[in-house]
C-alpha cells in the first residue's frame, strides 16, 4: 500500500486529499495580445489559475486546488483522485 492510498477500513479524511499528488500541467496561453502562464490540475475539473510566472501560476493553483478539495469536502461530493501510476513493465 503506498502513502496515497487510504487505509481499507478507513474512510479517507481531508488531509489524505491535500496531499495526494495530482498531475499538473503549465503552459503558456495567448490573452488579449500577452502571454499568460497557465496552471492546472486537470484531474479536479475547474482547478486553474492563470498568472504571467510560471511560478507565481503555480502558486496561486495550489490555493485554488486547496480550496476546491474543501468545497467539496463540505459539501459531501466524491473528490477525485489520479489514476495510479504506471507500473514498468518487468524485463523479458
Amino acid at each position: 500500500m503506498s502513502e496515497f492510498e487510504p487505509d481499507p477500513g478507513a474512510a479517507p479524511d481531508l488531509a489524505y486529499y491535500e496531499a495526494v499528488p495530482y498531475l499538473l500541467v503549465v503552459e503558456s496561453v495567448e490573452r488579449g495580445g500577452r502571454w499568460v502562464r497557465r496552471a492546472e490540475h486537470p484531474e479536479l475539473p475547474g482547478c486553474f489559475a492563470e498568472a504571467t510566472s510560471a511560478v507565481e501560476a503555480i502558486e496561486k493553483l495550489d490555493e485554488q486546488r486547496l480550496r476546491l478539495l474543501r468545497q467539496l469536502w463540505d459539501r459531501g461530493v466524491p473528490i477525485p483522485v489520479p489514476r495510479p501510476p504506471l507500473q514498468d513493465a518487468p524485463a523479458r
